[in-house]
């Protein structure tokens, strides 16, 4: 099979696992769900649950790996060269609260690379879908990162959660847009379809919160990178990023100038 017929199988995959998943949230109304919290205050609901069986059920096959914020994790992943990651309601605290701004997240990791990926948030009714060679597609649409080379007068999309604790108030009348907003992977994905210029996180990440945004930001021709400047390999033992930074490739160094990222030795 040539590259390009394997990424569509991929990707049909992932599709019919994004309708599983919408369908095991028809059950569920966002705004009205009781929440429980794990370690590290980390909201929980019944439909993170429900999201990660449905889909855990069609996506793994043999000598193909899982990774999901709703699984214990099984180091038994670092032997396989195939990944499944996954977050079954990436943007728990705004489902909860009833905001549309919370997604499904799907990436097929191979040899450490995010090699396909799909993106739903279904309060929008918005698809996100794509693979290293076929392309991206924003509701069966194809699409590309932002061809912005200037941050001034560019969107850029923040943690509603980090500018809440101030943290973005650095940036103050910087020339550019900073609109806030909730699941780093719904982010990621609009960077993908050219909806928003760049994001970024000024916090820790885990693979699962970026893996299926990673994928679709590089197919759609953007860059993706760790705030330390370093491209993102996958299935590693922590899972654990120094924050992360998407955009277009021409808005990657005004944005590593404003950051005050320095890039690693070689």
């Amino acid at each position: 099979m040539n590259t390009v017929s394997h990424e569509l199988a991929i990707l049909q995959r992932i599709e019919s696992a994004l309708d599983a998943a919408t369908r095991a949230l028809a059950q569920f109304t966002p705004g009205a769900i009781e929440v429980q919290y794990k370690s590290g205050n980390d909201p929980v609901t019944a439909a993170d649950h429900a999201v990660n069986q449905a889909i855990h059920s069609l996506l793994v096959r043999d000598g193909e790996g899982w990774f999901s914020e709703e699984t214990v994790d099984d180091l038994k992943r670092l032997e396989v060269a195939r990944l499944w990651v996954v977050d079954p309601v990436d943007g728990t605290r705004e489902f909860v609260q009833g905001i549309p701004e919370w997604c499904v997240s799907i990436a097929l990791i191979e040899d450490g690379r995010a090699i396909a990926g799909g993106i739903r948030n279904p309060a929008t009714q918005e698809t996100f879908l794509g693979s290293a060679s076929t392309g991206v597609a924003y509701n069966g649409r194809p699409c590309r990162v932002s061809s912005r080379s200037e941050l001034t007068g560019a969107e850029v999309l923040a943690s509603r959660s980090e500018m809440k604790r101030g943290e973005w108030e650095r940036f103050g009348p910087s020339g550019f847009t900073i609109r806030p907003m909730g699941s780093v992977a719904y982010k990621m994905a609009r960077v993908a379809a050219g909806l928003a210029d760049a994001t970024w996180t000024l916090v820790n990440k885990n693979e699962w919160d970026v893996a299926a945004g990673a994928a679709l930001v590089e197919a759609a021709g953007g860059i993706v990178r760790t705030l330390e400047d370093a491209p993102i390999t996958f299935n590693s033992r922590s899972p654990l990023l120094s924050g992360v930074l998407a955009s277009g490739p021409q808005l990657y160094a005004p944005i590593k100038s404003l950051l005050g990222v320095v890039t690693a030795p070689a």
